[in-house]
């Protein structure tokens, strides 16, 4: 207790001074205390000057996020003590906690991101979960031209301010369901685009002729307006792997607690996040949700950016008018230059050559054919069947992390297109040695732990709890573990294994274990749609995604036209079995009521709903469209022309619109 006292002592002690420090600073002065506008120390750094003779009143926002901090700091203090104390199980619940507790704050406030005492809080519990789980994989800060690039960009610095800037003649804004405004802050960032760093631009128009055709057709799936696919270009400069510092992943910078509530799997094999295609999709649906919520698509684009609560703070120091613009000068300073940054670069690809850039770089759109391979195939020889680089395998298949496709009974792998056929038949000539992949079953021994077993097998902690649904970071002598191995490891495992542990056996020789169904169940049959995730699939049938993958045999990995087997509560069959012919706006009611508590088994998809006729009506908002509206309420447009004798698409804010679930 007394290491634990020192270690306290020390780290907080330098706080308190520095506090007490900043305090005299400002105290002696002796000025009237008076608020600064959003003047919150965790998201902004304000130039001294700024700050002279003036006190800052701290909101209780603000003590909030420090409570949480503080609280992080002292779970990471006792997971190091508890070490010290020689008990590894107490220091891995610390460093769990302190992990999770870290990931929720960045879930709640993202804009604390930008804070840097959080940064070296975030640092510090990164290094001892490595530490702990002896993970030498090197965690780079961030991957990616965008970081720096924004650093710059919404800097707020003026020294490379051009005087003189002029729109380009002749130029038309295009008419876009998210308006594109002009104003000073938008100014600023076309000055930055065209005249401080084109190249930066120039690189964003080439990358999006990749990806912004597939972009577009989700978009337009999702019924979000199209235009939107530009907000890709400053979250991360179109590259997949991108990666924050604070762990936000992808083309669209989800934060893995996002990603998951969207069905975007994060796991040791995969990340999801970096699937151009899924993210995609969930970044759609995620700035429909916002919209929803706002009814105004310059603030959902800032709560895109910012936590709900920071939003609505700078709303209420607004005066309570929600409106980006008024609440503009009460914004972080990262989200103040997140719209502006928005618009300038959606003026500028919608619009290249008036801005001085080229319309077309000769770039062929993400295509690709998919290709079921086996589970924990080596991505080298999966590379040479399909005839290209082990990089450009890569490029195809960003979400895959390791040397091999995830363990399973299949990965649904991307090669070029209209090679599908010359790829199955190279396929089918890969050795047999370097095709079948190993499982070792380790027994656990006295005095070893999960850290141990990784690293004298070569793989990961995270990768054998992967692979072993329910396992406990407690682990007991005689437990068996499967432990994933490549085939070129299963010689040295072999001589090394002491003589109580069993045989390395192929994967194709484990019999996936017979999974107990849930009392008071009944099996019903769910067949996977177009952008089903297992994670989306366990919401609607009020479920957990490991019991969908243990039930039917299956890892994270799903296919249109796949029939999964799902236990549900026999009471309530008749109800669960409606779900898989629900759109999927239908499927999406079910899944908020449930969030909500409410009582879904009174909902009926037949144009009848417990009470009520199954007839709602809906306020058109701004920037509404009747298309979004059609496929956010699961009818068709023609559906609502009729219902509301509308001859039309053209519609108004304000104007009432029946709509009548068929």
């Amino acid at each position: 207790m007394k290491t634990l006292l020192s270690i306290l002592l020390i780290v907080f002690s330098g706080s308190v001074l520095y506090a007490q420090q900043s305090q005299s600073d400002v105290t002696e002065t002796d000025v009237p205390v008076k608020l600064l506008p959003y003047s919150n120390p965790l998201t902004e750094t304000r130039d001294e000057s700024e700050l002279s003779g003036t006190a800052i009143v701290q909101s209780d926002l603000d003590i909030e996020l420090l409570r949480r901090i503080s609280n992080v700091y002292k779970r990471h203090v006792l997971a190091i003590d508890a070490q010290v104390q020689g008990d590894l199980v107490q220091a891995e619940n610390y460093i769990n906690d302190s992990f999770a507790a870290i990931q929720s704050l960045m879930n709640d406030y993202p804009e604390i991101q930008n804070n840097r005492r959080f940064a070296e809080l975030y640092r510090s519990v990164i290094a001892e979960h490595s530490e702990f789980y002896g993970i030498t994989e090197t965690r780079t800060e961030t991957e990616g031209d965008i970081f720096e690039i924004r650093s710059e960009l919404f800097s707020e610095s003026d020294d490379w301010i051009a005087e003189g800037f002029a729109m380009p003649e002749n130029l038309t804004i295009n008419q876009t369901q998210v308006p594109l405004i002009q104003n000073q802050h938008v100014n600023r960032h076309l000055m930055y685009y065209t005249l401080r760093r084109p190249d930066v631009m120039d690189r964003w128009l080439e990358r999006s002729e990749y990806y912004f055709p597939m972009m577009r057709e989700i978009f337009e799936d999702e019924g979000v307006p199209t235009e939107l696919i530009h907000l890709s270009m400053i979250e991360s400069g179109l590259v997949p792997t991108a990666r924050s510092w604070a762990a936000a992943v992808g083309l669209w910078q989800f934060i893995r607690a996002t990603g998951a509530f969207y069905g975007l799997e994060v796991n040791w094999w995969i990340d999801e996040r970096r699937d151009p295609i899924k993210s995609t999709r969930a970044a759609a649906r995620h700035l429909g949700d916002l919209y929803e919520i706002w009814g105004d698509w310059h603030l959902a684009l800032a709560n895109y950016n910012l936590s709900p609560r920071g939003l609505r703070r700078a709303i209420n120091a607004a005066g309570g008018v929600q409106d980006y613009w008024v609440a503009y000068p009460y914004l972080p300073r990262e989200t103040r230059g997140y719209v502006p940054g928005y618009i300038a670069a959606t003026m500028i690809a919608m619009n290249p050559e008036e801005f001085g850039f080229q319309r077309h770089h000769g770039i062929e759109p993400y295509k690709f054919d998919v290709v079921e391979v086996d589970g924990l195939m080596p991505l080298e020889d999966l590379a040479v069947a399909a005839g290209i680089t082990l990089e450009e395998l890569r490029s195809l298949n960003p979400e895959l992390l390791r040397w091999a496709t995830p363990p399973g009974n299949g990965y649904p792998l991307k090669v070029p297109a209209g090679t599908k056929d010359e790829f199955l038949a190279a396929y089918q000539d890969i050795p047999k040695e370097n095709r079948v992949q190993e499982v070792a079953m380790h027994t656990v021994s006295r005095g070893e732990n999960l850290g141990y077993i990784a690293q004298r097998y070569g793989t990961s902690v995270r990768a054998l709890f992967e692979s072993n649904e329910g396992l406990s970071s407690t682990i007991h002598p005689g437990q068996r573990i499967v432990v994933p191995v490549a085939a070129s490891s299963v010689e040295r495992i072999a001589a090394d294994r002491p003589s109580n542990q069993a045989s390395v056996a192929p994967r194709t020789q484990q019999r996936a274990p017979q999974v107990q169904a849930p009392a008071n169940t009944s099996p019903i049959t769910y067949t996977v749609k177009s952008g089903d995730t297992i994670g989306h699939i366990a919401e609607w049938y009020d479920v957990r995604a490991w019991q969908i993958r243990q039930w039917n045999g299956i890892s994270n990995t799903i296919r249109v036209g796949q029939r999964l087997t799902i236990h549900v509560p026999q009471a309530n069959r008749d109800f669960y079995t409606q779900i898989d012919d629900l759109t999927f706006a239908q499927k999406q009611e079910v899944q908020r009521r449930q969030r909500a508590g409410e009582n879904i088994l009174a909902l009926r998809f037949d144009g009848s709903s417990s009470g009520s006729s199954g007839t709602i009506t809906y306020t058109v908002r701004r920037n509404d469209t009747l298309g979004g509206i059609a496929n956010r309420h699961g009818v068709t447009v023609a559906q609502i022309q009729s219902d509301n004798n509308l001859n039309g698409t053209r519609i108004y804010a304000g104007q009432t619109l029946t709509i009548r679930r068929r």
